[in-house]
């Protein structure tokens, strides 16, 4: 029992020279204000160009604050479930889906009401050929690159330099897509059908048969996870 006490002191003793020799931690909150007074001023001096800049400025370090907090990141909804079986930020996303069909569908279905144009019709694009192959292009690219567009800024502003990579190959590949891109929608692209659910179920119909999918989506991803825990 005197060794055990004896080694069990030493143990103390080491663990609390251990700790005695770490170098207190640097107060972080100095630089959180200076980033956030550049950040500000940054704003202000955008807001004499114009205020939308600004705008664009402000909700764009929020974004990316929220995001980087958050580690929300919409390649990790899409392969954590196939690597590790956890659909924590698939569920999450699902929610996010939810939560904007709701809100794009109130604003668009009031302005039918009201007889103005529908906002965010040129975004309704037609379903072909080019939708898979983009889908599939896209989706090793993200898995290889670690990230989509937004986490792969995320952590460029977190100063990892595999990200960095990314981000000037993405600019390269969107760039060179723009470049071709009249070709790909002559040929491609508008040999497709546009798909708009409210005018093939109707506006409620279509609310409901989407949040219908997405709840089953978000079922099967908790069974998922529930059935690779058990395993």
């Amino acid at each position: 029992m005197g060794e055990i006490q004896r080694s069990g002191s030493g143990i103390q003793r080491s663990q609390s020279s251990r700790s005695s020799s770490r170098k207190p931690k640097k107060s972080q909150i100095p630089y959180a204000v200076a980033v956030f007074a550049a950040i500000a001023a940054v704003g202000i001096i955008l807001s004499t160009v114009s205020a939308q800049l600004s705008i664009f400025w402000f909700t764009g370090s929020i974004f990316g604050f929220i995001l980087q907090r958050s580690r929300f990141c919409f390649t990790a909804s899409m392969r954590d479930p196939a690597l590790t079986g956890s659909t924590t930020v698939t569920r999450s996303v699902l929610i996010a889906f939810a939560i904007t069909s709701i809100g794009f569908w109130a604003i668009k279905y009031g302005a039918f009401l009201r007889g103005m144009p529908i906002p965010g019709q040129g975004y309704v694009v037609p379903v072909s050929f080019a939708t898979v192959i983009g889908a599939f292009m896209f989706g090793i690219g993200m898995v290889i690159a670690g990230g989509c567009a937004s986490g792969t800024l995320m952590r460029v502003g977190e100063g990892f330099t595999m990200q960095a990579l990314s981000l000037i190959f993405f600019i390269i590949g969107s760039l060179w897509g723009a470049h071709d891109f009249g070709w790909w929608k002559l040929n491609v692209i508008s040999e497709g059908k546009e798909v708009f659910l409210p005018d093939v179920f109707g506006w409620g119909w279509a609310l409901v048969l989407q949040l219908l999918l997405i709840g089953c989506l978000f079922v099967l991803a908790d069974k998922w996870e529930n059935r690779k825990k058990e395993s």
